[in-house]
């Protein structure tokens, strides 16, 4: 359906309605005239349609032929923009996505975990004297409150496990010595502790008489 039809069905529609009014009491005509009604609504919805669509393939084109500000890859130190404040922060680039005329780039923040999806108007390359004139101070953003607690949840949590491993290498070291002791004493009344001097519980009497002979 093109402008063309729509207009042949609007004149149809202009003469069904000029006969309706000479023989209301028409049902044929006015049965055609609701037939047109629809045929043209289903056209201007059709147009429109297309419209948009050749309008959104236009600004595709336009934004594949344009040439970028900055070619990015995987890697790259850059300023992006940070969606808890709208400020701007060094970052580097981990991965990119998306089509070719709306990539989507993975960066994480310097001195960050937390990893964020950005627009390309959201990167944009470092100055060249970034580094040396901004404070290290001044390059980092403030922790959210969501931040601040997972650094906090971490510390406590790598402080306990320090804790852990510190009693269990303690409360080892105190079991080896109890049984060093143990297995000394029990060699100078003469008992021969499996695993120490080369013994074994499994080891047969040399006495024919003893326990485990035939």
């Amino acid at each position: 359906m093109d402008k063309t039809d729509l207009e042949t069905y609007q004149v149809q529609l202009s003469q069904v309605e000029l006969a309706l009014s000479a023989d209301p009491t028409n049902t044929e005509l006015a049965s055609l005239r609701d037939e047109l009604k629809e045929l043209i609504e289903l056209s201007q919805a059709a147009i429109a349609q297309a419209e948009a669509a050749s309008s959104s393939k236009s600004e595709n084109r336009k934004n594949a032929n344009a040439t970028p500000s900055h070619a990015w890859s995987a890697g790259d130190e850059c300023l992006a923009k940070y969606s808890g404040d709208g400020s701007w922060y060094p970052a580097r680039i981990t991965s990119i996505g998306g089509a070719v005329e709306n990539r989507v780039y993975s960066i994480v923040f310097k001195g960050y975990n937390t990893t964020e999806l950005a627009k390309g108007n959201e990167i944009k390359p470092l100055p060249a004297n970034y580094a040396n004139t901004t404070a290290p101070s001044a390059n980092k953003r403030k922790l959210t409150k969501a931040e601040e607690d997972e650094k906090e949840r971490k510390k406590k949590k790598n402080e306990k496990k320090l804790e852990v491993k510190a009693a269990k290498a303690k409360e080892q070291t105190q079991k080896q010595a109890s049984w060093q002791k143990f297995a000394k004493k029990s060699e100078k009344k003469g008992v021969h502790i499996a695993g120490v001097s080369g013994t074994s519980i499994f080891k047969t009497p040399d006495n024919p008489l003893g326990k485990g002979s035939l």
